[in-house]
């Protein structure tokens, strides 16, 4: 359920597994099964300084050039 929002810009859920300390966290990605991404909170997360903890659902944004690396822009309820 992978979706291409902007050019070059691939959103997709995930799951936090691991807090990897410095504002990073090991994200589990739904859609390539089994893939992981290490992503870093952005937007509104940080100016309303919402916490993150392990075993949150995200929304993360990766690059198509760097599918290692991810934004994550949205936390679910």
């Amino acid at each position: 359920m992978s979706k291409q929002k902007k050019n070059g810009v691939i959103e997709t859920k995930g799951t936090i597994y691991k807090e990897s300390g410095n504002g990073y966290f090991n994200v589990e990605l739904e859609e390539p099964e089994g893939h992981t991404a290490l992503c870093r909170a952005s937007g509104r997360l940080i100016t309303r300084k919402i916490q993150l903890l392990v075993g949150d659902r995200v929304t993360v944004e990766l690059s198509e050039y760097d599918l290692g690396r991810g934004r994550i822009t949205l936390r679910e309820k």
